[in-house]
């Protein structure tokens, strides 16, 4: 079965994690306010936890050693209340983070998803479907869980460990070293999870992106494999895909296990350690009880922070490829963008102009497709574009269209170079359909209204009987409220086409673009089509791209694209007589229809 794109690993740009951090933080500035509230009620707890073992000390050595009940229900009164204040202080910053975080990952979620609106058709052509909602929806949940639980483990954990520190050196530099001895495991831990494990993770979200990629071309391509019977085939390649996704996620998970226990084992050396200093070297006694126990009680706390660290970390090793994902595709550039002194089109007459114009893809700009292009086009012009395969037709109106830029040379639109203005200005005055115009779902009403919402009911039914679209729809049961699916279903591929050609219309285009725009319609209906959009035509500037050469008799010119340029120009009768490549093109459809 031929369907791997969706299986080869996208390449992602080697991010610094700290980098990726910093924009984090860079976005939790926007709630300064807020956050300096959270930061306020966090050094709250830290204090009222690193209290709680100081009073322990307080009331082993004083109140039960001395055997003063009432100074030991006063302590435990003042304890209840510091554990009450921690609770509430807690439960606020913590509620605060969540609006915030989730508040955060709305707005990037929503600067991501206009942002790959903005983006080129290479970036469209080069990525299967799947991969980019893979980004838009889980990558940006993972970004999610990096944001929260910075914030709720790193902040409060590193203000404990340094409070906790602190206070265990006051208190008897010789048995910190208890914490000390465990460090060293701990850092060769963290190294170990850095080197291999993020690897690891980022190999993982390649695979979970390409199984959403696959999913979703299936779900697209269902009638394809139902049609060719290939329901086994699919099957077996997702089970591919899904054991590769299983082997990436065991062998990422494997090495983030094998850190926990090093903290483990940490925690354990470092309390042996306590108790045997404290006996050899303190000498410890009775009446200083307490004072260990508060010091076994801070050791305790410090690798509590440790933990949790160490749990952060690998959520953060986790979590970390897929906010790289996300910030990759936000800081991708449009192949085609406004120039700094872009300026507005204004109204546009219609006339078109190429001066020497030379053109490559992107991804292979050594193979000129277009080479020293020159035609001018007036006003209310209709231009067919014909020749084979790949010559070029749809890479010129594309051009006009301004999806990609010219390589050398100039697209003029009433003698202006398309280059220097702004990309909405000229497109909102340009229709543009083509063999497989995208319907959305929803009413028809709302589908033939996309391009101009404001437009009135009478106007949408004038662009419909235009196109003959009206005739269908009315005998529809809900007329235009019928509701139709994703990509128009419930019509036919020939409905669909005039439902997008009244979408077109109703927008009022000063130049038209049909790029096999009838290829989906019957030639009985194609004729009816070509009536009802005759005297609309008339007054703009269209450019038609047909291989059914009987469409474009009427063009007032024909360009014949072939080896990068203009091969023939002239009308029908004239190609015709002159006996060339287009009668031959012509002649060979002619021969094949009989």
């Amino acid at each position: 079965m031929a369907i791997n794109t969706t299986r080869e690993d996208e390449e992602l740009n080697e991010t610094l994690k700290l980098d990726v951090l910093k924009r984090l933080f860079a976005n939790l500035l926007e709630y300064r306010g807020k956050i300096a509230i959270v930061t306020v009620l966090i050094i709250l707890t830290v204090g009222i936890s690193t209290a709680s073992p100081l009073l322990v000390e307080k009331i082993i050595d004083d109140e039960i050693y001395k055997r003063d009940e009432h100074g030991l229900f006063i302590w435990a009164g003042i304890m209840a209340g510091m554990a009450a204040v921690y609770y509430v202080a807690s439960r606020i910053w913590r509620r605060i983070m969540a609006v915030i975080s989730n508040d955060m990952i709305l707005g990037i979620r929503r600067k991501l998803y206009v942002h790959i609106q903005e983006l080129g058709v290479d970036f469209f052509d080069q990525r299967p479907a799947g991969k980019i909602l893979a980004r838009v929806t889980g990558d940006v949940n993972s970004l999610k869980d990096v944001l929260t639980s910075t914030v709720t483990t790193l902040a409060p954990e590193v203000i404990s460990l340094v409070v906790i520190l602190t206070v265990m050196i006051i208190k008897s530099p010789l048995l910190t070293l208890s914490a000390a001895v465990a460090i060293p495991i701990i850092i060769l831990g963290l190294y170990f999870c850095e080197i291999i494990a993020h690897k690891r993770w980022q190999k993982w979200k390649k695979k979970d992106s390409n199984m959403a990629a696959f999913i979703h071309e299936g779900i697209e391509g269902v009638s394809v494999i139902q049609s060719f019977n290939a329901q086994d085939e699919a099957h077996k390649e997702f089970c591919d895909i899904v054991d590769e996704v299983i082997d990436a996620f065991k062998s990422a998970i494997l090495v983030t296990d094998i850190y926990s226990p090093t903290i483990e084992i940490a925690g354990g050396l470092g309390t042996a350690t306590l108790y045997y200093l404290a006996v050899t070297r303190l000498g410890f006694h009775a009446e200083s009880i307490g004072t260990l126990s508060a010091f076994a009680l801070y050791l305790g706390m410090f690798f509590g922070p440790i933990r949790n660290l160490a749990n952060y970390y690998n959520k953060l090793i986790t979590n970390i490829a897929s906010a790289e994902r996300v910030y990759e595709i936000m800081d991708m550039t449009p192949l085609v963008k406004d120039g700094d002194t872009a300026s507005d089109i204004g109204s546009i007459e219609g006339t078109v102009e190429f001066e020497h114009v030379d053109f490559a893809y992107p991804d292979e700009p050594d193979v000129d497709i277009l080479h020293d292009v020159n035609f001018k086009v007036k006003k209310g012009e209709t231009i067919a574009l014909v020749g084979p395969t790949g010559a070029g037709k749809t890479t010129i109106v594309s051009l006009i269209s301004r999806f990609y830029d010219v390589k050398s040379g100039r697209v003029l639109i009433d003698g202006k170079d398309i280059s220097r203005v702004t990309i909405r200005s000229l497109r909102r005055q340009l229709g543009i359909m083509t063999q497989d115009n995208y319907l959305f779902s929803g009413t028809l009403r709302d589908n033939i209204k996309y391009g101009r919402p404001d437009a009135t009911d009478e106007e949408m039914i004038k662009a419909a009987k235009a196109v003959h679209a009206h005739d269908f729809i009315e005998k529809l049961k809900e007329g235009y409220d019928t509701v139709i699916t994703e990509r128009g279903g419930g019509l036919s591929n020939g409905q669909r086409q005039l439902v997008a050609f009244a979408r077109t219309l109703l927008t009022d285009p000063k130049i038209l673009i049909l790029d096999e725009a009838t290829s989906s319609i019957d030639t009985g209906t194609e004729i009816l089509v070509q009536q009802g959009i005759g005297e609309i035509l008339k007054e703009r500037t269209s450019f038609v791209v047909a291989h059914r050469l009987s469409t474009i008799r009427n063009a007032d010119r024909i360009f014949v694209i072939d080896d990068g340029g203009i091969l023939e120009e002239g009308n029908h009768e004239s190609l015709m007589a002159d006996r060339g490549a287009y009668y031959d093109l012509y002649m060979s459809q002619y021969v094949s229809a009989s």
